[in-house]
């Protein structure tokens, strides 16, 4: 075997080796379970998927890369042998390399309130929710009024929204939650939610029912007040809060930790800066509103707290029900 063949097969061998790290890599992961820092259940299956075509992958190039001379060449009429200083193929390599080495080095932790303050959080289930002072009224005849403008002329609209948006003293409009959920299905099972909630002596979020009970309180939060609750999270805290405030805090995860969203909700207590960020708590008290910003959020007042693990599985996932 001449040199070029000797270097063509040396690099399809490490091809097949960093292959076959990445399924290992995987395999660790899911035997482990700190898969569940990274991926959402539902996509586990294409998680099993990958496995198991890395793996083959790597064995088929860890083979071809011991074939004879005569076999090395393909009939496509192209030179497929890796060209450069052995500077770049080294960094070439390190690309893929380098997340082998510190999957397996680096330890698995979930996302925690460092993340949560540079992604921001959002309060009850995130949707926009009834400011104090909003009004049903002047919502509407102010969406008569842009629909008008837009259809008189649509430039100078787009211009004077660009204003607003832009300009200091802009006050923005108000929208009710529902708005955002039209669908009648979606209508129908918040509202078939909300009903045996209010029969519910005291409501239990898990991480099943977590982002839907979220969504009924700003739907329906009125109805809700002095309702007990019971809610598990971490404990977070903007920088404006009071020492009496804290947030019990949850990440939300739809497919992987990329777009995991941080979910909370407000809690007041004479105690509350007794508990520092990141510690797991579970919260039981009654129901209240308040406002953060100009946005109306559940509040809870506290009745108890205890200090808890941290769940085996952190995140919490929506039911698409």
């Amino acid at each position: 075997m001449n040199e070029e063949n000797q270097d063509r097969s040396f690099h399809t061998y490490i091809r097949g080796i960093i292959l076959i790290g990445f399924a290992l890599l995987m395999l660790a992961m899911i035997i482990t379970g700190n898969i569940r820092f990274y991926i959402a259940p539902k996509m586990m299956p294409f998680i099993y998927f990958a496995t198991v075509v890395f793996l083959f992958l790597g064995a088929l190039q860890i083979i071809r890369s011991s074939k004879k001379e005569e076999e090395e060449y393909c009939d496509c009429g192209e030179d497929h042998s890796i060209t450069g200083r052995p500077i770049t193929k080294i960094l070439i390599y390190s690309i893929f390399v380098i997340p082998i080495v510190a999957g397996f080095v680096v330890p698995d932790r979930a996302l925690d309130s460092s993340v949560a303050a540079n992604r921001g959080i959002q309060y009850g289930s995130g949707i926009l929710s009834k400011p104090t002072d909003y009004n049903p009224a002047q919502t509407e005849q102010n969406s008569l009024s842009r629909a008008e403008a837009f259809l008189e002329d649509s430039d100078q609209y787009m211009q004077d929204l660009e204003e607003k948006i832009l300009g200091e003293d802009h006050e923005p409009e108000y929208y009710e939650a529902e708005d955002y959920f039209t669908e009648e299905e979606y209508n129908q099972f918040y509202e078939e939610l909300r009903s045996e909630l209010l029969q519910e002596e005291k409501i239990i979020i898990s991480d099943e029912n977590y982002l839907d009970i979220m969504t009924v309180l700003d739907l329906y939060l009125p109805d809700f007040l002095g309702k007990q609750v019971e809610i598990l999270g971490f404990v977070y805290r903007e920088e404006e809060f009071e020492d009496n405030q804290l947030v019990v805090a949850r990440f939300a995860m739809t497919c992987c930790v990329a777009d995991a969203a941080v979910f909370g909700t407000m809690v007041e207590a004479d105690y509350a800066n007794e508990y520092e960020n990141d510690t797991w708590v579970r919260v039981s008290g009654t129901l209240d509103e308040s406002t953060y910003g100009e946005f109306r959020i559940p509040l809870i007042h506290l009745q108890g707290i205890e200090v808890v693990d941290e769940p085996d599985n952190p995140y919490v996932f929506p039911s698409f029900r």
